[in-house]
């Protein structure tokens, strides 16, 4: 999702409220540090007995808890995109909650924790929570770039499913030039070097540059326009780099003749529809491949947090 001006509510509503929430931690834990602008009741800010954490006092348990209920509903948000037939809100409003919520755990975890990483296993905790939380930001600065260098840098976007479908198409266009310039040669025969009179001579010269140029179109489909077509990954190979393409393809255009020309236009054409659907999708695994991480540390974390709370609650 694109940030732009429909997401200055959700920005100041989430300012606002991690100033409040940072005022009403300072006023009972840190007094005297801010002007008591808000009145809070001390009794939120009593340690329990035998516990010295800003977790185990009320106000803690309250930050915790609503950090908690962001991230079940942050997780909702998956099963939100696979069910479109739910009709609860829409799906531009659930994506802009679920950014700016997500954000919002910050100051709360932060301060339901008093800013002490604790035990072991709360520091393996908030370390989970900062891989969900830097994952999550990658994705979200991906969104704000990708597609806009996918609109400067692709001159002819396709639909990414289709990929694999139309580079097959490709090699099937590259294989039937092969067949069509075999069976050219079949039927005209190797050329002849003759030495003859008057006009015969021109006709001998002419077939053979032709068969010349037939040899040279062969040579690049056999050997870098047919590899490259059907590689799995053709970034490593030369027609992968568009300016050696542009350089070869000058080249053989310019070492054939006229009847053979068309045939290295297409050729390079079909060089420039596959190293555009290349980068097309990289740029889609750019997109997506960080929801590897964030998905299922996300869901690691609503479990580990459910459990932190429970033994929190009634074990210590």
């Amino acid at each position: 999702m694109i940030i732009n001006r429909s997401h200055l509510p959700w920005a100041l509503f989430v300012t606002g409220a991690t100033l409040v929430l940072a005022a009403i931690y300072l006023e009972i834990f840190r007094p005297g540090l801010i002007p008591h602008y808000i009145p809070v009741s001390d009794s939120l800010g009593d340690f329990p007995a035998g516990h010295r954490s800003v977790g185990a006092t009320p106000l803690g348990i309250a930050y915790g808890a609503a950090a908690f209920a962001i991230f079940i509903f942050a997780a909702l948000l998956g099963a939100r995109k696979k069910v479109r037939t739910w009709r609860i809100g829409r799906a531009e409003t659930w994506m802009r909650a679920h950014i700016w919520l997500s954000i919002l755990t910050i100051p709360l975890v932060l301060l339901h924790c008093g800013f002490r990483s604790g035990s072991m296993l709360t520091t393996g905790l908030l370390v989970l929570y900062s891989v969900v939380m830097a994952s999550g930001f990658y994705g979200l600065a991906l969104q704000q770039f990708v597609p806009r260098q996918m609109t400067d840098s692709l001159s002819h976007e396709v639909i990414y499913e289709q990929i694999p479908y139309l580079r097959k198409k490709l090699v099937e266009s590259a294989k039937e030039l092969r067949e069509e310039l075999r069976k050219q040669e079949s039927e005209e025969g190797a050329p002849k070097h003759a030495v003859a009179i008057g006009g015969t001579s021109a006709v001998v010269v002419e077939d053979h540059r032709a068969a010349e140029g037939r040899r040279a179109l062969q040579e690049m489909l056999a050997n870098s326009v047919l590899p490259y077509l059907e590689a799995r990954k053709g970034r490593g190979l030369r027609l992968g780099h568009a300016q050696i393409s542009e350089e070869l393809f000058r080249i053989l255009r310019a070492s054939v003749g006229e009847e053979y020309r068309g045939k290295v236009d297409d050729m390079r054409r079909w060089c420039d529809q596959r190293r555009q659907m290349d980068l097309q999708t990289t740029m889609q695994h750019w997109l997506h491949y960080w929801l590897l991480v964030h998905v299922p540390a996300s869901l690691l974390l609503l479990i580990w947090t459910a459990w932190h709370a429970v033994t929190g609650l009634f074990f210590f």
